[in-house]
């Protein structure tokens, strides 16, 4: 079990982002009495105020920020302090439009937004420096200051920048890579279209359509990371040059879709790994998306203990075309559901709502109609519970026996470029196999190829488009040593340079998988593929060879690969590998989890049907969260102390419908 590092909150942490500058000073001692009330012990403070505190280059007003860390301060509360880098000042702006990122076609992005920002500016970085030593110096030492917060959702609005001083960034980046123009031509593939190149100075960015050379692509999304990467370690470095023991962090977007920020190579960088989650108003499995993002977080967070929900939202949103308000109680699951899945925290977006800016309408803690509605009683009601929880924190959950595989360079190469039918959702694939496991309560790590697989008796590699020669032995090494490994189409089809393996799909997979196809043959919107075993497929099916090493499991009745092999099975020793040619439907996956699971005595925690259960372990103690997904109250056996109502459970607990019971349990 990891040993816990310092954590920014005495228990469990509770609060959100706190913007007092957008408030008259009178609010602020309501603010302060409600927080109490409200049982918050951390907020997050100063995420957007570059342009409040330095109004103009060089002068600093520290009035108001120091009076508000005292105030939180002597209150009992402690302050996450952001560098407000996010968002450059407009006197910023104004001397150096330059520093506003630019898309493809060399459209420059306007002020007034956030990360107005080239991630590759030395302007930038000089001017953003300054304001962070001017920070640090001042508040590095506070007691108040538990934890520091750099920058805000990096890359979520300037995740690719196009312009000249990024294209020259690019050259450096790769000239550093690949130390001489020949390796990156034979890498890369130049000779079609003729694109060969004399010196790395005649590289540009991959700009205008998609009709791009993949690896250039793959590349630049690598490069654009990095340089958000090396602007997040500059802002740290200095914290860390004022104040050696500071607790570092910088809030991650980790969910099925994100893509453009590889979080798991950033994940050493930080001493608490930190997650921004927000519900889709029309996903219809809003609580499966929850398990994911969470399965993946703390996947990149194993050596690290607990993680840190930094933001979520109270209720509604403002960036979907419909953005639903949370049903009552639902606030309280959600924030419940990502504590169950090893968050110390759960933290909010925003702690009072705005009466004006971009973000007007968008739910926070306090909300406009204040104090006497359905999101305040909830907010005290789940500060009340988390405090309860305080024996909770410092648990780890326990270790999973299933990991499904999940890369985000897999998914740029999946999504970008020009190819048989466009995938334009990597993280899709991945959340329905998860979904068969969730709803059988199996505990999923969601973690990269290259991750230690030892311990995982069934390994999922969903559309792993590309992947290494090494992170493919990694990955043929479960089924070698006794394990099950599923693949599925679209997976090992290109190496780390996102050329083609030919010989036969999936090409980092052949040898394991006993078979391969020749050729793939994508379906229409709308058109299905049925299977013989009665499942069906949609949008991708193959035409797979037939395979003296590798038995058919189900094959195509209908379609252009009718009786072809559609799934096939191979034997290694003890282990077996599994290629699923096809996109199946939800039916066609979970059956194939039920007969996988079976074979291996894999299964979740014996609740009954509408009952999400996830255990989390101390040395001494383990707390069985449960979540009543139904609509109806549900018994489940156990025995403890249940801690939200702190009643003793003699062997059966009624979880009523919509909430969540945590059950110390009695060992």
């Amino acid at each position: 079990m990891p040993t816990q590092k310092l954590w920014p909150t005495r228990g469990i942490s509770f609060g959100g982002d706190y913007n007092p500058e957008q408030w008259p000073r009178e609010t602020w001692d309501e603010d302060i009495r409600l927080m109490i009330e409200a049982n918050v012990n951390i907020v997050t403070l100063g995420v957007f105020s570059w342009g409040t505190v330095e109004f103009e280059e060089g002068r600093f007003d520290w009035a108001a920020t120091d009076e508000i860390i005292g105030l939180l301060w002597e209150h009992g509360i402690s302050v996450d302090l952001a560098t407000p880098t996010a968002a450059p000042p407009a006197w910023l702006h104004a001397a150096h439009p330059e520093i506003l990122p630019r898309d493809k076609n060399l459209v420059p992005q306007f002020s007034g937004a956030r990360l107005g920002w080239c991630p590759s500016s030395p302007i930038f970085r000089e001017k953003s420096l300054n304001f962070v030593t001017a920070l640090a110096k001042r508040y590095a030492q506070h007691p108040a200051v538990a934890l520091w917060h750099i920058s805000n959702e990096l890359g979520g609005g300037n995740g690719r920048c196009y312009c000249t001083v990024s294209a020259g960034a690019f050259r450096r980046w790769l000239e550093h890579k690949y130390v001489n123009i020949d390796t990156l031509n034979l890498s890369w593939g130049t000779g079609f279209w003729g694109h060969r190149y004399a010196s790395f100075d005649q590289v540009e960015p991959p700009r205008g359509n998609e009709a791009q050379n993949p690896a250039a692509m793959l590349d630049f999304d690598r490069f654009s990371s990095d340089q958000l990467r090396q602007q997040y370690l500059a802002e740290r470095d200095v914290i860390k040059g004022a104040n050696p023991q500071a607790i570092v962090t910088t809030n991650f977007m980790v969910g099925p879709s994100q893509d453009v920020v590889n979080y798991p190579r950033w994940a050493a960088d930080v001493d608490v790994v930190s997650n921004d989650h927000y519900t889709i108003p029309t996903d219809p499995h809003s609580a499966q998306d929850i398990a994911f993002s969470a399965d993946r977080v703390r996947g990149m967070s194993s050596n690290k203990g607990p993680w840190l929900l930094m933001e979520h939202s109270t209720s509604g949103g403002t960036w979907h075309p419909v953005n639903r308000a949370k049903a009552p109680r639902e606030l309280i699951r959600n924030s419940l559901a990502h504590v169950a899945r090893g968050s110390d925290g759960a933290l909010f977006f925003q702690w009072r709502s705005s009466r004006s800016g971009a973000e007007q309408y968008f739910s926070g803690m306090v909300p406009h109609a204040g104090t006497d509605s359905k999101i305040w009683r909830e907010t005290k009601e789940l500060g009340a519970i988390l405090r309860r929880l305080e024996p909770v924190a410092g648990s780890v959950v326990e270790k999973a026996k299933v990991a499904i595989l999940f890369d985000d360079e897999a998914g740029w190469a999946l999504i970008r470029g020009m190819k048989p039918r466009h995938m334009r959702d990597y993280g899709g694939e991945a959340r329905t196999w998860h979904r068969a496991l969730w709803e059988k309560n199996i505990l999923v790590d969601v973690i990269g190829p290259w991750a230690d697989l030892t311990q995982y008796d069934l390994v999922i590699v969903p559309t792993l488009l590309l992947v290494s020669d090494e992170d493919a032995r990694n990955i043929s090494s479960v089924a070698e040593r006794g394990g099950v490994v599923v693949v599925t189409y679209l997976s090992g089809v290109v190496d780390e340079n996102n050329r083609i393996r030919t010989g036969g799909f999936p090409g980092a997979f052949r040898e394991l998988l006993g078979t391969s196809s020749e050729e793939f043959f994508p379906l229409l919107d709308g058109e299905r593929v049925h299977l013989d075993d009665a499942t069906i497929a949609t949008e991708w099916t193959e035409l797979m060879r037939e395979s003296a090493t590798a038995e058919v499991v189900a094959r195509y009745t209908t379609g252009a690969v009718a009786g072809h092999p559609a799934i096939t099975r191979s034997k290694h020793a003890e282990g077996s590998a599994w290629y699923v040619s096809a996109k199946l439907e939800f039916e066609g996956i979970n059956s194939i989890i039920d007969d996988i699971t079976a074979s291996l005595g894999i299964g979740g925690e014996p609740v009954p049907v509408g009952i999400e259960a996830v255990r989390r372990l101390h040395p001494e103690s383990s707390f069985l969260f449960l979540t009543n997904h139904s609509a109806d109250p549900i018994a489940v056996e156990v025995r403890g102390q249940e801690l939200i109502t702190d009643t003793a459970v003699l062997g059966s607990l009624d979880v009523p419908a919509g909430e969540v019971r945590i059950v110390r349990e009695t060992r």
